[in-house]
């Protein structure tokens, strides 16, 4: 059992950063490959970042690309996700996860989610 607790979301005007962070429980945690998604009201949950078990490769959709990264530290059971030059777009609760096998290649990589967290809202205003 894994429990992922997110933070650091907020209301930033547009062009302006945040840092969300992911605490995780479990003497596993640094097995997982890691991930957020967001979910905008109405919308469908979004892929946003993956990391590898070790952070050596991280994976982004087009929409976030140059403008979002993920790290992870294993010592502090903690994975981030630093988000630069923010849009009105990026309006949405984020969630961070732990991945299965599979997900890399899952068209809906949201069908790869073994545990989620809570989610923390992020509000970027024009």
């Amino acid at each position: 059992q894994v429990q992922l607790v997110e933070s650091g979301g907020g209301l930033v005007q547009a062009g302006g950063s945040l840092r969300l962070s992911c605490a995780a429980s479990g003497r596993t945690f640094s097995s997982y490959p890691m991930g957020w998604f967001r979910q905008a009201p109405g919308k469908e949950r979004e892929f946003v970042a993956a990391i590898s078990w070790n952070g050596g490769t991280t994976w982004y959709p087009d929409s976030v690309k140059g403008r979002f990264t993920i790290s992870r530290d294993n010592a502090k059971n903690t994975v981030y996700l630093q988000m630069n030059m923010l849009k009105p777009g990026d309006t949405a609760a984020y969630y961070c996860a732990t991945f299965r096998a599979g997900w890399a290649s899952a068209e809906r990589k949201e069908t790869k989610v073994d545990y989620w967290g809570q989610g923390t809202q992020v509000t970027v205003s024009s």
